[in-house]
């Protein structure tokens, strides 16, 4: 399966740069370019991509603002935010915002491509910084009340366990003995129920609390 990708990023030899070597491989296509948030969410209506490789800081719109645009409008598009920032203020909220990976820029090209396939299969991608702001942030907010998990059924409980393994809802389905339907309705019930964003914040939020090994 060809995977199409848009490259979103206001730095013209970065993009050129990402567009040379994408081109190298097989079974990526880079199908369209933006020059910031505004093109890229048009791109997205447009071209509707596989994924989108997205800067986070760049004029008109910044990344994290077209990011939410895009998963609210077509929520089926991955995006990679691919990006020199790695603080805190700039990682939770591209993650809220629906991101399904975070990288910095200096990311070997190989490990680039293994992991835009790897988000494409359902896993998330996050650089170690982005995973230790997200954890911290997570405990934060598990300090201010109540333990959310309490509100979970059984159900739920096990298939946050499976998220965190990193596997598909097609293989969750399987290993519980029910069908994707039903995995994705649990997993929209435990995301609203714990108040997160997307499975990444879930795979997270199971290991902060020792829901897996």
């Amino acid at each position: 399966m060809e995977i199409s990708i848009v490259i979103a990023d206001d730095h013209h030899v970065v993009r050129r740069g990402l567009v040379f070597f994408l081109h190298t491989q097989k079974d990526i296509k880079v199908i369209g370019e933006a020059a910031n948030g505004k093109e890229a969410v048009e791109l997205a209506k447009s071209l509707k991509p596989d994924i989108i490789l997205m800067d986070l800081v760049m004029p008109v719109m910044d990344g994290i603002e077209a990011t939410k645009l895009i998963k609210q409008e077509l929520p089926e598009i991955k995006i990679l935010m691919l990006t020199s920032f790695s603080d805190q203020d700039h990682v939770i909220p591209a993650l809220e915002a629906g991101a399904s990976g975070y990288q910095l820029k200096d990311i070997q090209p190989d490990d680039l491509v293994q992991c835009i396939k790897n988000i494409i299969k359902g896993e998330n991608q996050l650089h170690p910084k982005a995973t230790s702001h997200l954890l911290a942030s997570l405990s934060n907010k598990s300090r201010q009340g109540p333990n959310p998990l309490d509100s979970l059924t059984k159900r739920e409980l096990e298939v946050l366990r499976e998220i965190a393994k990193g596997k598909s809802n097609k293989e969750i389905a399987g290993d519980l003995f029910i069908t994707e339907k039903t995995v994705k309705t649990h997993v929209s019930n435990l995301l609203a129920k714990l108040e997160l964003a997307d499975r990444t914040q879930a795979a997270l939020f199971a290991v902060r609390n020792s829901l897996v090994d």
